[in-house]
């Protein structure tokens, strides 16, 4: 059991590393209609995954509150929302594709706020995934393997193009492809640490499960929508 969340938290950080060594057989940044295009297809993704596994378990383990079993959806997914509104607007970081900076002033260079901006994104992703191995662990929902497995490779193709889209531009930018590489990797490690510390502090509070399944979604879906629109 320990192997499989293990595998779970890392699946992830794959696909960002995967896609960050793409910085090594493409010579060129990538093409603006391939970056909309890949965001594209990553939030949708990732609003299927949050409805799938995170939203829909979350409904059906507050199966006990009958007509309101809803609430705790509800509630945890705008909690979500909010706070990652909150979260965008204390970090600086830089959204690459509208060039423009967001959150306090800072002294930052252009290249950390970029990092800041991944890294931002990829922390409630890998709560989103901590949050559901946490529920599979303590048989919370009726989560299986297979629906943790499947949120895990749903956020991991959505991480491929992300990490090419970071370590491209970076490459294009001046830094070397090495460089390049392992700041995009670099921005995915924070994942499996996130899904890690969820499912230990998840596990101390099982009766709040419910409300988590549906904050990480809150999460998720945010970030979807983010990255397609900014």
């Amino acid at each position: 059991m320990i192997r499989t969340v293990v595998t779970g938290l890392l699946i992830p950080f794959i696909g960002t590393a995967a896609g960050s060594a793409g910085v090594f057989v493409m010579k060129k940044d990538l093409d603006i209609n391939v970056q909309r295009a890949l965001m594209g297809f990553a939030a949708g993704v990732m609003t299927a995954a949050s409805i799938w596994s995170l939203i829909v378990p979350a409904i059906e383990q507050a199966g006990s509150l009958e007509r309101w079993a809803f609430l705790p959806a509800f509630i945890g997914f705008w909690c979500g929302i909010l706070f990652l509104l909150f979260l965008d607007h204390v970090i600086p970081h830089l959204h690459r594709s509208i060039n423009q900076t967001e959150g306090p002033k800072s002294r930052l260079t252009r290249t950390a706020m970029m990092m800041l901006a991944v890294t931002l994104h990829n922390i409630p992703e890998g709560m989103a995934v901590g949050v559901i191995y946490a529920g599979m662990l303590n048989g919370a929902g009726h989560i299986t393997a297979g629906a943790a497995l499947a949120l895990s490779l749903g956020i991991a193709i959505q991480n491929f193009p992300e990490g090419a889209i970071i370590s491209m531009p970076l490459y294009a930018e001046g830094c070397s492809r090495m460089k390049s590489f392992w700041l995009g990797v670099l921005s995915g490690a924070v994942e499996p640490l996130a899904g890690a510390l969820t499912i230990l502090i998840a596990g101390l509070i099982v009766p709040a499960m419910p409300y988590l399944l549906s904050f990480a979604a809150g999460f998720s879906v945010m970030m979807a929508l983010d990255v397609a629109l900014g």
